[in-house]
């Protein structure tokens, strides 16, 4: 896609790059893209799809991190493990989907991810 084909964004920046940056530091870019931007439905779904997900990721660490302090409070220090697994398969997807979503976003695609990108598609008419 070319950049005509993206739109003209409210920054002055090329959708593209809007698009990247709202993944590059997670929720955080997503929220100030989405709350910044206000002309590009294409930079907007992607700040909104950055928030989704790394939102729900981050929820997903800090409930992890609550229910090992509880475990190990409580002394079930045999589920520590599972939860260390656990913690870093999400850790690992989600770097994985990060370079995912940024690559397709500077690539110019509207990349959905299943259900979070429903979501997300639902909320931001193209």
């Amino acid at each position: 896609m070319t950049e005509k084909d993206l739109g003209k964004t409210s920054t002055g920046l090329q959708a593209n790059v809007e698009a990247l940056l709202s993944y590059a530091f997670g929720w955080v870019t997503g929220l100030v893209f989405f709350l910044i931007e206000t002309e590009n439905k294409f930079v907007r779904f992607h700040a909104l799809q950055s928030l989704i997900t790394f939102g729900i990721l981050t929820a997903a660490y800090i409930i992890l991190g609550v229910f090992s302090g509880i475990f190990a409070f409580i002394g079930f220090y045999f589920i520590l493990p599972v939860i260390s697994i656990i913690y870093s398969l999400l850790a690992i997807g989600g770097v994985v989907v990060w370079i995912i979503l940024m690559v397709k976003a500077y690539q110019g695609e509207y990349f959905k991810l299943p259900v979070i990108g429903d979501i997300t598609d639902k909320n931001i008419a193209k």
